[in-house]
C-alpha cells in the first residue's frame, strides 16, 4: 500500500511545501499551525481545479441518471420475476442501450470521488507517518516535518487524532467541530442536488431514494470514521466538501436540469432581466398557434388577405384572377360559336347585301 501511494505522497508533500513557502514569503510565520493549515487548503484547491472536467461529467451523468429513471423502471418491470439467463442478458442489453442512447455513463458520477480517495489516503500517510515521526519525503525535510508536527491551531496539532489525543480536550473539541461541519456541508450539498436540480418526475424512483438515504447516512459515516483521522485530514475533507457545495451551487444555478425548480428559477431571472418574453406571452403564443391549426382544419372559407398561399386540405379554394394579357379573346357581340367551341368566321368587309351599290367604307 505504501509503495503504491508513494508517488502521490511525494506529490502531496511537494504541493504542501510550495504553498508553505508561498505563505511564509508573504509574511506568515513558518512554524504557525495556520500556515500549515492553509497549505492543506491550497492542496485542496490544486486537486479540485484538476478535477473540474471530471466534476462537470459527474453533474451531467447524475442528471442523465435522474432523467432516464422512468425508462429504467419500465425495463425493470418488463423483466420482473424473470430469472432465466436469457431474460437477464436481454435486460442488461436494453439497459446498456438506454445508457448509450441517452449518453449516460453511471461510472462518470463516481469518478471525482474515486480519484480523490488516493489523494485523501496519501495526505493521511504524510501527516500520520512522515510529519508525526519527523521523517523526510521529497521536499518535506525532517526539519519541516518536525515544524509541522509541532504547529497547532487552537491548541491542537495537525497530526493529532481524537482517539490518540489522550487528555488533550482541544483536539477532541476541534475534531467534533470539524466532523459536524463536514456532515452539515455534505447534507447541504446532497439536499441542494435533490430539492433544486431534480424534476418532480425523478423524485419517485430508486435512484432518488438512494440519494435520500445517503443524505442521512453520510453524516453517520463521518462521525464514526472521523475520530480516527488526523485534524489535518479532517480539514482537507471539510475544505473539499465546501468546494463541492459551492461548485455545485454554481453549476445548478447556471446549468440546471430540465424541468427542475432550478430551471424555473433561471427562467424567472431571465424574464426579470428582459432576456426572454414573460410567461404569459409564451402561453398566448402557444394558444394562437393551436387556434391557427384549428382554423386551418376548418372547412369555412377565410378572407383572401388572411388565406395562405397554398390551399389547406378541406378548405374551399377561391378562383384566382387571371392576368389580362393571358385572358382568352372573347368573340364579338352578335357572333356565334360553332358547336366545336370555335368562334364563327369574321365578316370579310363586303356588304351583307350583294345587291347594294354602297361602297365599303362609307
Amino acid at each position: 500500500m505504501g509503495q503504491l501511494l508513494y508517488p502521490l505522497e511525494y506529490a502531496v508533500a511537494w504541493i504542501m511545501v510550495n504553498f508553505h513557502s508561498l505563505l511564509t514569503g508573504i509574511g506568515l510565520p513558518s512554524a504557525s499551525g495556520w500556515t500549515w493549515a492553509l497549505s492543506i487548503v491550497g492542496l485542496v484547491v490544486v486537486i479540485r481545479i484538476i478535477l473540474i472536467p471530471l466534476f462537470v461529467k459527474q453533474i451531467k451523468a447524475s442528471r442523465g441518471l435522474q432523467l432516464i429513471q422512468p425508462e429504467m423502471q419500465k425495463i425493470q418491470k418488463k423483466y420482473k420475476g424473470k430469472t432465466d439467463p436469457e431474460s437477464r442478458q436481454a435486460m442488461t442489453q436494453e439497459t446498456m442501450a438506454l445508457y448509450k442512447e441517452s449518453g449516460t455513463n453511471p461510472l462518470a458520477s463516481c469518478l471525482p470521488i474515486l480519484l480523490q480517495a488516493p489523494v485523501f489516503f496519501a495526505l493521511f500517510r504524510v501527516l500520520n507517518q512522515y510529519v508525526r515521526n519527523s521523517q523526510p519525503i521529497g521536499p518535506l525535510t525532517a526539519k519541516l516535518a518536525a515544524e509541522a508536527d509541532n504547529s497547532s491551531i487552537f491548541g491542537a496539532t495537525l497530526s493529532s487524532t481524537f482517539m490518540t489525543s489522550g487528555s488533550n480536550i482541544n483536539v477532541k473539541i476541534i475534531t467534533v467541530v470539524l466532523i459536524i461541519l463536514m456532515s452539515a456541508s455534505t447534507f447541504t450539498t446532497q439536499r441542494q442536488l435533490m430539492m433544486k436540480n431534480m424534476p418532480a418526475s425523478a423524485l419517485d424512483n430508486p435512484f432518488a431514494k438512494q440519494q435520500k438515504l445517503l443524505l442521512y447516512v453520510l453524516p453517520l459515516v463521518f462521525a464514526v470514521s472521523g475520530v480516527n483521522f488526523p485534524i489535518g485530514v479532517l480539514l482537507y475533507w471539510l475544505t473539499t466538501n465546501v468546494w463541492s457545495m459551492g461548485q455545485q451551487f454554481y453549476v445548478i444555478r447556471r446549468m440546471p436540469a430540465p424541468g427542475s425548480p432550478a430551471e424555473q428559477a433561471l427562467l424567472e431571472r431571465r424574464r426579470r432581466k428582459g432576456k426572454i418574453p414573460p410567461a404569459q406571452d409564451v402561453v398566448s403564443c402557444e394558444v394562437t398557434d393551436a387556434d391557427a391549426d384549428a382554423d386551418s382544419a376548418s372547412p369555412v372559407a377565410t378572407p383572401s388577405s388572411e388565406r395562405p398561399s397554398a390551399p389547406t386540405s378541406g378548405q374551399r379554394q377561391q378562383p384566382r384572377r387571371q392576368n389580362r394579357n393571358k385572358r382568352a379573346v372573347r368573340p364579338a357581340a352578335g357572333t356565334a360559336s360553332k358547336p366545336g367551341g370555335k368562334p364563327a368566321a369574321k365578316p370579310s368587309g363586303k356588304p351583307a347585301n350583294p345587291g347594294s351599290s354602297t361602297p365599303p367604307g362609307r
